[in-house]
Protein backbone atom coordinates (compact mmCIF):
# COMPACT_ATOMS: atom_id res chain seq x y z
CA UNK A 1 0.00 0.00 0.00
CA UNK A 2 1.49 3.54 -0.55
CA UNK A 3 0.34 6.60 0.90
CA UNK A 4 -0.04 10.09 -0.63
CA UNK A 5 2.05 12.45 1.14
CA UNK A 6 0.39 15.64 0.66
CA UNK A 7 0.29 19.26 2.63
CA UNK A 8 -2.24 19.22 5.56
CA UNK A 9 -2.94 23.13 5.59
CA UNK A 10 -4.35 24.95 2.63
CA UNK A 11 -1.71 27.16 3.26
CA UNK A 12 0.88 24.97 2.87
CA UNK A 13 -0.83 23.76 -0.53
CA UNK A 14 -1.03 27.16 -1.61
CA UNK A 15 2.26 27.79 -1.32
CA UNK A 16 3.06 24.65 -2.87
CA UNK A 17 1.18 25.55 -6.04
CA UNK A 18 2.83 28.66 -5.98
CA UNK A 19 6.50 27.92 -5.34
CA UNK A 20 6.88 25.01 -6.98
CA UNK A 21 3.80 23.90 -10.05
CA UNK A 22 5.69 21.36 -11.30
CA UNK A 23 6.66 18.73 -8.42
CA UNK A 24 5.05 15.44 -8.50
CA UNK A 25 3.30 14.47 -5.64
CA UNK A 26 5.89 12.04 -4.00
CA UNK A 27 4.49 8.04 -2.54
CA UNK A 28 5.81 6.60 0.44
CA UNK A 29 6.25 2.91 0.38
CA UNK A 30 4.32 2.16 3.81
CA UNK A 31 4.60 -1.87 3.45
CA UNK A 32 7.66 -4.35 2.13
CA UNK A 33 7.24 -7.86 1.83
CA UNK A 34 10.38 -10.59 2.73
CA UNK A 35 12.05 -11.79 -0.19
CA UNK A 36 14.73 -13.53 1.14
CA UNK A 37 16.42 -14.11 4.87
CA UNK A 38 19.53 -15.16 5.67
CA UNK A 39 21.77 -15.55 9.10
CA UNK A 40 25.29 -15.12 10.17
CA UNK A 41 26.29 -15.76 13.21
CA UNK A 42 25.43 -12.61 14.57
CA UNK A 43 22.78 -10.81 12.41
CA UNK A 44 19.73 -11.77 10.57
CA UNK A 45 19.23 -9.82 7.04
CA UNK A 46 16.21 -9.78 5.35
CA UNK A 47 15.64 -8.93 1.87
CA UNK A 48 12.48 -6.91 0.79
CA UNK A 49 11.16 -6.48 -2.73
CA UNK A 50 11.40 -2.88 -2.00
CA UNK A 51 15.04 -3.41 -2.51
CA UNK A 52 15.80 -2.50 1.08
CA UNK A 53 17.56 -4.85 3.57
CA UNK A 54 16.64 -5.24 7.21
CA UNK A 55 19.39 -6.25 9.53
CA UNK A 56 18.68 -6.84 13.08
CA UNK A 57 20.63 -8.98 16.16
CA UNK A 58 19.75 -12.75 16.36
CA UNK A 59 19.84 -11.51 20.50
CA UNK A 60 16.33 -10.19 19.76
CA UNK A 61 15.27 -12.97 19.01
CA UNK A 62 16.86 -15.71 21.35
CA UNK A 63 15.47 -19.09 19.68
CA UNK A 64 17.09 -17.79 16.96
CA UNK A 65 20.46 -16.67 18.28
CA UNK A 66 20.62 -20.49 20.37
CA UNK A 67 19.40 -22.51 17.10
CA UNK A 68 22.53 -24.00 14.88
CA UNK A 69 23.35 -22.41 11.85
CA UNK A 70 21.67 -25.03 9.57
CA UNK A 71 17.85 -24.43 11.69
CA UNK A 72 18.18 -20.70 11.34
CA UNK A 73 18.82 -20.90 7.33
CA UNK A 74 15.31 -23.12 6.94
CA UNK A 75 13.01 -20.17 7.08
CA UNK A 76 9.83 -20.07 5.23
CA UNK A 77 8.54 -16.81 4.09
CA UNK A 78 4.46 -16.91 4.40
CA UNK A 79 1.39 -14.38 3.38
CA UNK A 80 2.82 -13.71 0.39
CA UNK A 81 6.14 -12.10 1.70
CA UNK A 82 4.78 -10.29 5.61
CA UNK A 83 5.96 -12.99 7.91
CA UNK A 84 8.69 -15.60 8.76
CA UNK A 85 8.45 -18.87 10.16
CA UNK A 86 10.81 -21.38 11.20
CA UNK A 87 8.96 -24.55 11.68
CA UNK A 88 11.91 -26.82 13.07
CA UNK A 89 12.46 -23.69 16.16
CA UNK A 90 8.49 -22.93 16.22
CA UNK A 91 9.59 -19.00 15.65
CA UNK A 92 7.41 -16.55 13.77
CA UNK A 93 7.83 -12.95 12.85
CA UNK A 94 6.74 -10.42 11.42
CA UNK A 95 7.94 -8.05 8.35
CA UNK A 96 5.93 -5.01 9.70
CA UNK A 97 7.25 -5.56 13.31
CA UNK A 98 11.19 -5.65 11.96
CA UNK A 99 10.66 -2.60 9.78
CA UNK A 100 9.44 -1.05 12.99
CA UNK A 101 12.17 -2.30 15.00
CA UNK A 102 10.62 -4.19 17.62
CA UNK A 103 12.61 -7.06 19.63
CA UNK A 104 11.44 -10.27 21.05
CA UNK A 105 10.76 -7.96 24.90
CA UNK A 106 8.27 -5.74 22.83
CA UNK A 107 6.30 -8.14 21.20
Amino acid sequence: MNTLVEPTTKRARKHQTMVRPNIRRAYVPTTALAQKVTCDEEMMHVALTDGRVISVPLVWFPTLADAAAAQREHCEIGGGGVSLHWPELDEDLSVANLLAGADWEST
